[in-house]
């Protein structure tokens, strides 16, 4: 048995790839990865007994998805499935058996919630703000699924699907690298002081506040401070 679909899509989805330096951290956005566009109209998929994963193979099938199932998505659907927009067809095969999906903008991966990863990330050298702005300006941040500061903004918890743990692993890491290769620019040196004094015969240069050198004359000359004439003592 198969699926019908009466309109017909096309699905460009393009995936940036930037070389990530520092971006501007806005605020927190609602996001759901790389947009998911399927069609309004009901998908209809009528089955009698068919193994859970040849379904969601011919789903992606019929709306030109390239689909990547986990060998753990396991069941049999049995039985006429409602009349449902794509979207929600998805989301219910995926409340029924308890699945996760998550789509990168080139393949829709669905995987079973038992194999759901969790990671701590050490946020040193990065700031929160500037991982999460990378992960929204590259589509991968999705709401569904966990990226959050522990206090104090040190570390990171991540989780969700193997998918999508992997993608924000790779962003945080491309991350790092650009930090430890692009340092933050040394500090300007400060200007240093250089007094000369000039005492009868001799002339002393003291560069900031230390004495460095001194130089006799054999042709005598009023104390100087600058080449500036000192005050007549009385």
């Amino acid at each position: 048995m198969h699926g019908t679909l009466n309109l017909s899509i096309i699905l460009h989805n393009l995936k940036r790839l930037l070389c990530v330096g520092f971006f501007l951290f806005t605020g927190i956005h609602t996001t759901l990865g790389v947009p998911l566009s399927l069609p309004a109209a009901p998908y209809r998929y009528t089955v009698l007994d068919q193994d859970l994963s040849a379904a969601l193979q011919e789903f992606g099938n019929n709306l030109n998805i390239s689909v990547n199932i986990s060998a753990e998505v396991r069941g049999r659907i049995r039985g006429r499935m409602p009349d449902l927009p794509a979207r929600e067809f998805l989301d219910r095969l995926a409340e029924l058996y308890d699945l996760q999906w998550y789509y990168d903008g080139l393949v829709l991966y669905v995987s079973a919630a038992k194999e759901a990863q969790t990671r701590m990330l050490v946020l040193t050298p990065l700031r929160f703000d500037t991982f999460k702005a990378a992960l929204d300006q590259l589509d991968i941040s999705d709401d569904r699924y966990v990226v959050r500061p522990a206090p104090g903004n040190g570390l990171v918890m991540v989780s969700g699907p193997p998918r999508f743990v992997a993608l924000v692993e790779q962003t945080f890491n491309g991350l790092v690298a650009e930090a430890q290769a692009h340092p933050r620019a040394a500090a300007a040196p400060t200007k240093e002081s250089v007094l000369i004094l000039f005492r009868g015969s001799s002339t002393m240069v003291v560069r900031d506040g230390r004495p460095e050198a001194s130089y006799s004359s054999d042709v005598p000359q009023q104390d100087e401070v600058g080449g500036k004439p000192e005050p007549t003592q009385k």
